[in-house]
């Protein structure tokens, strides 16, 4: 393959609230032509169309022979419809998230996507946080995992539940940290401002000893959304609204300290604090306010995997076993529904 390789002609399909963002980076992307974006309103396709230098159309009937991968964001319900035939053809294509409406539905897109030997992946962004990226690097294999996701109420995404909306995204991250299966699970939520779940949390206990504690909630007054990691080496706080992390483990002395803090009381602790964490352990901050933008790396890794024939980093396999395991707590949830 050539340093430089052709960019890759693309369209948008859905260009609502997040197809925007998928379209203008497209535009801005050298590894990609954005050729058009698709949409049923015929007005916001134009108005994007004139913002990006592109063209617009409104039905997938007419989308350019040229096209070889396609963003689809249009609601969770027209996944398949749109994915389906778009694979068969042999058209790359990245998902939102949830992959589907149903798991059935994710098998036959999964199926399109190997008939017609398309690449699929699935808009998992938070894989592209750039916290968990270092994460990932450092090879932290943790024991136990805390999750907060908490939003404002958006009128958006209300035809599913805030596990399907706003959980999926850690559920997908635990799934890939942990890379065990599921033993048990035990979840609570109810519905406060929709027909479906708005809040909800679940317990995970994993074959491999593993425990994870998920809470979203989408009728919070305030968002937030932490992510922490506990493992024998260590612990791991990420602040993915602040996109700033915190990293504690083992430091150089931490052997010789643990015996030598056994002799202090508690007013000679203070003043050992910088000891402590210096030597005894090493706490680190993870800079991250100049990564690049978590849905920039995601549509530049789609980009990349297309031009060289690799794997996603987010495989249509993951955004399945997400989509079933959200399935899942849904229905733990609505047998149990306040």
């Amino acid at each position: 393959m050539s340093a430089n390789p052709r960019p890759i002609p693309v369209a948008v399909i859905g260009v609502g609230h997040l197809g925007k963002f998928h379209a203008r980076i497209y535009a801005e992307n050298p590894r990609a032509q954005l050729v058009c974006v698709v949409d049923a309103s015929a007005e916001r396709a134009a108005a994007l169309a004139a913002e990006c230098k592109t063209e617009a159309i409104q039905s997938l009937d007419s989308l350019p022979a040229s096209v070889e991968a396609v963003s689809i964001a249009v609601p969770t319900s027209l996944h398949a419809e749109i994915a389906i035939p778009l694979l068969e053809r042999g058209i790359h294509c990245l998902v939102e998230k949830p992959l589907a409406a149903s798991v059935a539905e994710a098998d036959r897109i999964l199926a399109a996507a190997k008939k017609g030997r398309a690449l699929l992946s699935v808009g998992h962004v938070e894989r592209f946080q750039p916290g968990l990226r270092k994460v990932r690097e450092m090879k932290v294999r943790p024991k136990f995992i805390e999750c907060h996701r908490l939003a404002p109420f958006s009128f958006r995404s209300t035809d599913v539940g805030v596990v399907h909306d706003l959980m999926i995204h850690d559920l997908d991250l635990i799934l890939d940290m942990v890379g065990s299966p599921i033993q048990s699970l035990d979840a609570a939520g109810g519905a406060i401002l929709t027909d479906h779940e708005d809040v909800a949390s679940v317990r995970l206990v994993f074959e491999n000893g593993a425990r994870a504690n998920v809470t979203a909630s989408r009728a919070s007054l305030a968002p937030m959304r932490r992510f922490r990691l506990f493992s024998s080496d260590g612990y791991v706080s990420l602040d993915f609204t602040k996109n700033y992390g915190l990293m504690i483990t083992k430091g150089p002395e931490f052997d010789a300290g643990r015996a030598a803090l056994r002799e202090f009381d508690l007013s000679a602790l203070a003043a050992q604090k910088d000891w402590i964490t210096s030597k005894v352990l090493a706490v680190v901050e993870l800079d991250l306010s100049n990564s690049e933008r978590p849905l920039q790396a995601e549509l530049d890794s789609f980009l990349r995997c297309v031009q060289t024939g690799t794997e996603p980093e987010v495989t249509g396999e993951d955004g399945r076993d997400a989509l079933a395991l959200a399935d899942r707590i849904a229905r733990e949830i609505q047998s149990t529904r306040w």
